[in-house]
């Protein structure tokens, strides 16, 4: 198992638009064989912080799903969200894997 953790710079003022972008991709990475752990919002602290899990069963089934971004009309709708809105201003990614207490 491969997870993603996607490390957010928002738009604090924009959260409604995040939270319209990261439902869609959660309904996305679950749709094409991933498990989505959710978004993790701010709550207090910094207010400009957010945070996405989702994993997938191999390297090779990420790279499957990667190869529907810019092509498939909902992948190209939900990232949409985020261009339109200005909701994200930075974001990177990092691949982990997990080791789980019954692993």
């Amino acid at each position: 198992m491969i997870t993603c953790v996607v490390h957010y710079t928002i738009d604090p003022s924009k959260i409604e638009a995040f939270e319209r972008f990261a439902r869609e991709w959660m309904r996305l990475v679950t749709a094409h064989g991933g498990i989505h752990h959710g978004y993790f919002l701010p709550a207090e602290g910094a207010s400009d912080k957010a945070e996405a899990l989702f994993s997938f069963e191999s390297m090779a089934a990420y790279e499957r799903y990667r190869t529907l971004f810019g092509v498939d009309a909902e992948f190209v709708a939900a990232d949409r969200i985020r261009e339109e809105s200005g909701c994200v201003l930075r974001y990177d990614r990092t691949f982990m894997r997990p080791l789980l207490p019954n692993g």
